[in-house]
């Protein structure tokens, strides 16, 4: 205790003392006593909360690796790819597109690419022995030789086809048909509409244009001469100047059908990815809340273990209030001892998700992304439990009357 300060003739004021005051550095040695002389009590409650922030900041962060991942595969990729397909008449018959589509596309000054694929009644097999109908659901279609590039795609093996091999019987399965036919092999013959056609590459699978990956393309010169397919194209792929992609995408229908544009569908790829990311944050909105209950959970573990420790605690608190503390200095001590629980569990679940995140993308092939918002959100929550989780128990340490508390009652 301090003595009150004396009068200007040196005569005390008054009788009364001033309790001392508590430096912020004494408020957090007497907050951390607590937790030194329970060192498994203080780790369990601990783990709830780095539990709860762990699970929020690794879906945030596995979230936005994904997202950045998609990002850079769209910046490989390209967004300036546009789809044109015929669509329906207002019977719900199908149309098609014109045989001078592909043509009449590539007049647009800011077009770049065209190319197309057509839809052939032929079906594909590993050999002749395979009973009809056993397809696995593999398309055979006609193919521009200015396909690959125009949607992207890369070889896995083999060649593309090009004016050596488009005119003949040769054939470039996507990654999905390969699987499925469990054709790698460039050489190797596939029974394609009735006769034997050469494999000549295989394809990786193709982001933006993913019904490529289970279809067999054929040179459109080749599907013509032995697979008796008519020429119209079924999709055609357009690679426009980026700067130009809505202004094309609004001349793409008239182009490619001036007849009747509004038979035509325009789509852009691109769109699909990210719609896809999209719906994907559904399921982040659901794994965050379940990370909330984790930590709310821990919240309660927490108030629980303070509750305890004030209970244990009686004669400590009953000696130091019988040595003068105030009501206000045991509310300050035990909710400085319950924050700092909080946030041992904070940054623990803190690295704890950073390390799941990094683990995960990392599997992956993704970039690393935990975003700093998301980190200062878990520490932040940590810190309010922990207020909110101390609170009664200080204020109960408090109410104790030095007697009471050193009588053990």
């Amino acid at each position: 205790m301090i003595p009150a300060p004396r009068g200007r003739h040196g005569g005390r004021r008054s009788t009364a003392l001033r309790p001392a005051r508590l430096r912020p550095a004494d408020v957090v040695r007497l907050g951390s006593t607590g937790l030194r002389t329970r060192p498994l009590r203080v780790f369990l409650s601990a783990l709830g909360i780095a539990i709860g922030v762990a699970a929020m900041i690794a879906v945030v962060g596995i979230s936005g690796s994904g997202q950045a991942e998609v990002d850079r595969r769209l910046d490989a990729l390209g967004t300036n790819l546009l789809r044109v397909a015929p669509g329906a008449t207002l019977t719900g018959q199908k149309t098609r597109l014109p045989v001078e589509a592909v043509p009449m596309i590539d007049r647009i000054p800011p077009v770049r690419e065209v190319a197309a694929t057509g839809t052939t009644d032929a079906k594909i097999y590993r050999n002749e022995r395979i009973a009809v109908g056993r397809t696995g659901s593999l398309a055979v279609l006609a193919a521009d030789d200015g396909l690959l590039p125009a949607v992207g795609g890369r070889l896995r093996r083999g060649r593309w086809l090009d004016a050596a091999t488009e005119r003949y019987p040769a054939v470039v399965l996507g990654a999905t048909a390969a699987q499925r036919l469990d054709v790698y092999t460039p050489g190797t013959r596939v029974w394609i509409g009735g006769r034997w056609f050469s494999l000549v590459g295989v394809l990786d699978p193709v982001p933006l244009a993913p019904e490529l990956d289970g279809a067999a393309l054929v040179g459109w010169p080749a599907a013509r001469t032995y697979l008796r397919f008519d020429g119209h194209p079924s999709t055609v792929y357009v690679r426009t100047e980026d700067s130009a992609v809505t202004e094309v995408r609004a001349v793409l229908p008239a182009t490619a059908n001036p007849e009747k544009p509004g038979e035509v569908q325009v789509s852009r790829p691109s769109d699909a990815l990210a719609a896809r990311e999209a719906t994907e944050s559904a399921l982040t909105g659901l794994l965050l809340g379940l990370g909330g209950v984790a930590l709310l959970v821990g919240g309660v573990g927490v108030g629980n273990t303070m509750v305890i420790s004030v209970l244990e605690r009686r004669p400590e608190i009953g000696l130091r209030r019988a040595l003068g503390a105030t009501r206000g200095q045991i509310r300050t001590q035990f909710v400085t001892e319950s924050l700092l629980l909080s946030v041992i569990g904070g940054l623990g679940g803190t690295v704890l998700g950073t390390l799941i995140t990094a683990a995960y993308a990392l599997s992956r092939g993704w970039p690393t992304v935990v975003p700093v918002w998301a980190t200062a959100a878990g520490v932040g929550a940590t810190l309010v439990i922990g207020m909110i989780a101390g609170l009664y128990p200080a204020v109960r340490a408090s109410r104790l009357a030095p007697t009471v508390a050193l009588a053990g009652t």
